[in-house]
């Protein structure tokens, strides 16, 4: 089971940097349910061996490429992120510990995988996975675009996803580039 979900992991984070285009050096966000994952409802089973095996497969795609991952976690945490302190040298860091029933077991898992991890209130990601209804939107950049995932679901979580893009600005002379992601 766990290998499945690490496999499901690892085709959604390949999809997700494809279609997105996010590079090296940029915050791919994530937000997990590990409950929806067990097909339970979401905050009723928070499960540390399904985290670990749904963050390694986002992990080790994402450090392949120089991505940074973000974790969310839960409301009890008020939707803090965890993440690696050289993503975001100029954040505020705040002072919590994620634990698996307050702030969610992917963050913990990350807390205890990232080589120097810290909390923050807020980042400004660049794409981003939500496996379950853990609501990731808030953690993106200003223009936030959905992305239909192939490979939308991890356990019995449906995953959905987005990138974002620069803001359009100007009017009818204005001129734009569509490289820009």
């Amino acid at each position: 089971m766990y290998e499945e979900i690490t496999a499901q992991a690892e085709k959604v984070t390949e999809e997700i940097i494809e279609i997105s285009g996010i590079k090296k050096g940029q915050i791919l966000v994530v937000g997990c349910s590990t409950s929806e994952i067990c097909g339970d409802k979401i905050g009723t089973n928070s499960n540390l061996d399904v985290a670990k095996a749904a963050f390694k497969g986002i992990y080790e795609v994402a450090c392949k490429k120089g991505i940074y991952v973000a974790t969310q976690c839960c409301e009890h945490l008020n939707r803090a992120i965890i993440v690696e302190r050289e993503a975001v040298p100029f954040a505020e860091i705040v002072n919590v510990v994620p634990q698996p029933k307050a702030g969610g077991s992917l963050s913990t898992t990350a807390y205890e995988t990232f080589q120097d991890p810290v909390a923050v209130e807020e980042i400004k990601a660049d794409a981003g996975i939500d496996i379950g209804g853990t609501l990731i939107g808030m953690h993106l950049k200003k223009v936030a675009v959905p992305v239909r995932l192939v490979n939308n679901h991890i356990g019995q979580a449906y995953v959905s996803a987005a990138r974002t893009r620069p803001k359009f600005i100007g009017g009818q002379r204005a001129h734009y580039d569509d490289t820009l992601k």
